[in-house]
């Protein structure tokens, strides 16, 4: 049936109507994805963030502390003579020892605490409740350091008891029944009463980054070892993932011929960069541990398992970064004479080289964060040590969070966890920010 002119055009407007709603209609719930997903961001920060960032700050007692001579009779650390034997030497070193380890250090914190206000006399238990019993320690181990500070006084900063910070800051109901408290009532009413005089005060916890975990003195425990692990761990999987997943891609992509098995180690990759994390920690146990018995919860095994886990990730990112030169460079350098050799390593890799770092960095930054292959090698453990080279036993960042989680001190420790979050987050943010940079710094516009 033919048409008229005005009929055709009538129809032609409605289509093109039709498909201008369409595409309104497309690019709004595309807005909308986008911005539900910036939403569900912002919460989850704005979560982490309000949990994590009181956690930095935690109740202190600002001390100065009177090394009584009296109390610590000791001695001066003991100096090897000219006419000693070693043997003589190390026996009198382990008697000054001996009797260093058996001065009552809490006494000299109480002490120096009554001094301050003399209203606390005679609550000698109360205050030792008040602070964390690794302060005593501590104070024991700057002695031993520098013996000649007996007879001195030092300004120390003594951190409040975990269920002594807990009170203060109103992490806990205090309307709760007397055998429901952690505390009995006259620490309490001592607590209240040290915050009213300004003696315990909200102050930035720097302890948290350069302290280990402690189960004895949760107040004062840190994030150093699992930091320095989570390092180590990242080191490895660079000096070993990024150049063998590099190494491999560039084989791959320009060297090896389009065969059978090349098509099956294609697949095989593929298929591992969609394998569950937890099965790469069983390998890791497997191989690393059960068959060349290296250490359980050292870094070295951490990095070897995500180093196995991050290559499909590097080896994919670089194929993709190589597959994007274009092939008129290759064409113009073996028109020149070139070899495939030249070809690649002088021309096709440095102008693939952002994509390589970018997904380099990004399969770092994955690897930085894994919890589940890492807890299959016996990285769970408590270690209360920071390890000095990557085969000591260690814990790393997410299994640092995974275990105070989990701890039965929640009220206090649901803060950490967050502050623990927020430091990995930044280390991770700070890897892709790198990645950025790289790309933005060595990318070739052609």
């Amino acid at each position: 049936m033919n048409m008229t002119r005005e009929e055709r055009k009538q129809k032609i407007s409605q289509s093109l109507a039709k498909r201008h709603r369409k595409e309104k209609g497309f690019r709004f719930f595309g807005l909308a994805a986008v911005l539900t997903g910036l939403m569900c961001v912002v919460l989850l920060f704005s979560s982490i963030l309000y949990k994590g960032l009181p956690a930095f700050w935690q109740m202190s007692l600002n001390v100065p502390v009177y090394l009584d001579p009296k109390m610590i009779d000791a001695g001066s650390k003991p100096v090897q003579k000219a006419n000693e034997t070693p043997a003589m030497y190390q026996a009198r070193y382990i008697d000054w020892q001996t009797k260093m380890g058996m001065v009552d250090w809490d006494a000299l914190l109480v002490k120096s605490i009554e001094n301050q206000d003399k209203s606390l006399t005679h609550q000698e238990d109360n205050l030792r409740s008040i602070y964390t019993s690794s302060e005593a320690y501590r104070l024991r181990d700057m002695v031993f350091a520098d013996s000649s500070l007996v007879g001195k006084t030092v300004d120390m900063k003594l951190l409040a008891d975990a269920n002594v910070d807990v009170w203060v800051t109103g992490k806990i109901d205090r309307q709760l029944p007397d055998q429901q408290q952690q505390l009995s009532p006259e620490v309490r009413q001592l607590a209240d009463k040290l915050v009213k005089d300004g003696v315990l005060t909200s102050q930035f916890n720097f302890q948290i980054f350069t302290n280990t975990d402690s189960r004895s003195s949760p107040a004062s425990s840190g994030l150093s070892g699992a930091i320095v692990g989570s390092l180590y761990m990242m080191l490895i999987v660079i000096f070993v993932s990024i150049p063998v997943g590099v190494a491999s891609a560039i084989y791959l992509e320009e060297f090896a011929k389009k065969n059978f098995i090349t098509d099956v180690v294609e697949v095989n990759i593929n298929n591992l960069a969609a394998v569950p994390s937890i099965v790469f920690g069983l390998l890791g146990a497997a191989i690393f541990i059960g068959w060349m018995h290296l250490p359980l919860s050292a870094p070295l095994v951490g990095g070897l398992v995500l180093s196995l886990m991050t290559l499909p990730t590097v080896i994919i990112t670089t194929r993709a970064a190589l597959k994007a030169v274009p092939p008129s460079i290759r064409q113009a350098a073996q028109g020149l004479g070139a070899s495939n050799v030249q070809t690649v390593f002088h021309h096709i890799l440095p102008l693939a080289l952002p994509g390589i770092l970018t997904g380099a960095i990004i399969g770092v930054a994955q690897a930085l964060g894994e919890t589940a292959p890492l807890l299959l090698i016996g990285m769970s453990a408590f270690v209360a040590n920071v390890p000095a080279t990557p085969v000591d036993q260690s814990t790393a960042l997410p299994v640092q969070i995974f275990l105070w989680q989990g701890n039965e001190l929640r009220n206090f420790f649901e803060g950490r966890t967050a502050a623990a979050i927020i430091v990995l987050l930044a280390l991770m943010i700070g890897l892709n920010g790198l990645a950025i940079w790289l790309r933005k710094k060595f990318e070739v516009r052609w």
